[in-house]
């Protein structure tokens, strides 16, 4: 009788559908939402669910009023899933028949300032060149940016002062100077710089420590000595942003961060010195990932709008990837 159960089991294999359907009800968290997504009946969802739990031999979600719960063992699946499924995505996009056109799915990953900067521009570009593309955009600090590019939520990433990984390709994009933002009546009327030992017995307002706040400056000793008079810590830009504006304290940042706000006044800014402050931008993605013609073709609009942008004077930063 075991014998035969282990049989039947062996013999059982996933497939993509199922993988397909696991991933949806992973990322929403409901068997209806799921459903919805592929026009389905729900009872098709939840049958393809208990057919690969029953494959597996292993509780997936838990299920609960509410929505389903990933189990730690669905947890690690979904890493798996996604990883099989982008790779048929690629291999979808590498078999196109061989011509100029660029189709297919892709996530990309975009700190606040590279937001700012080209993201308007990048999707204009995508949707006025490139009909056969959905690009998926998501928006975040550096670290979760990069966290999401290891865990392969998303396909490319922009990020700032990153960690070095073995996991990731990271190729430097441009390196720009971090000032000392706040109203004039915290950070001095001057244009001047302002030393680092002044800005340190300032009022700082900082994003979280971390790889957060690490994007900022890459170097940790500075950074703990802001940490000492910094009585909030943020993990939001538009919650940084209305703290210097209400004149609650200053921050370190790149002017592209606060670019309007300068303009008008409302803000003013102050080069720092001893030791000046910069930051570098890294373009990375993972290394067991398949290039194809719709990644490079991303890759190459997205660098090729900041060389524009920092050309142009609209990004103040030095560019540091031969054309």
């Amino acid at each position: 009788m075991f014998g035969s159960i282990r049989s039947k089991k062996q013999n059982a294999k996933m497939n993509i559908k199922q993988l397909t359907y696991f991933s949806a009800v992973y990322e929403l968290n409901n068997l209806s939402h799921a459903a919805n997504r592929f026009n389905v009946a729900q009872s098709a969802i939840s049958h393809h669910i208990s057919k690969l739990e029953a494959t597996l031999g292993v509780s997936l979600f838990n299920r609960k009023p509410r929505g389903m719960e990933p189990t730690a063992a669905g947890n690690r699946l979904y890493l798996h899933a996604q990883k099989i499924l982008n790779a048929i995505k690629d291999a979808e996009q590498d078999m196109l028949p061989e011509s100029n056109q660029i189709a297919g799915s892709l996530a990309i990953g975009l700190p606040f300032s590279v937001m700012r900067g080209i993201g308007l521009p990048l999707m204009e570009t995508i949707l006025k060149d490139y009909p056969d593309v959905r690009l998926s955009i998501v928006e975040s600090l550096s670290g979760n940016t990069f966290s999401s590019l290891v865990s392969s939520e998303i396909d490319l990433a922009l990020f700032y002062n990153p960690l070095v990984d073995d996991r990731v390709t990271m190729e430097t994009v441009l390196e720009e100077q971090v000032l000392c933002v706040g109203k004039k009546e915290i950070i001095g009327e001057s244009n001047s710089a302002i030393s680092f030992e002044e800005l340190s017995n300032l009022p700082v307002l900082l994003l979280r420590q971390g790889v957060s706040l690490r994007a900022l400056v890459d170097k940790p000793g500075l950074l703990s000595r802001l940490e000492t008079n910094s009585r909030i810590e943020l993990n939001s830009v538009s919650g940084i942003t209305n703290g210097l504006l209400a004149g609650l304290g200053c921050t370190i940042s790149p002017k592209i961060f606060i670019g309007e706000h300068l303009e008008s006044g409302a803000l003013h800014a102050r080069p720092v010195r001893d030791p000046a402050l910069t930051r570098r931008l890294f373009i990375g993605y993972r290394r067991d990932y398949p290039s194809n013609r719709l990644f490079e073709a991303i890759k190459i609009i997205i660098l090729e709008l900041i060389h524009d942008k920092v050309k142009s004077g609209g990004w103040e930063a030095r560019y540091l990837r031969e054309r």
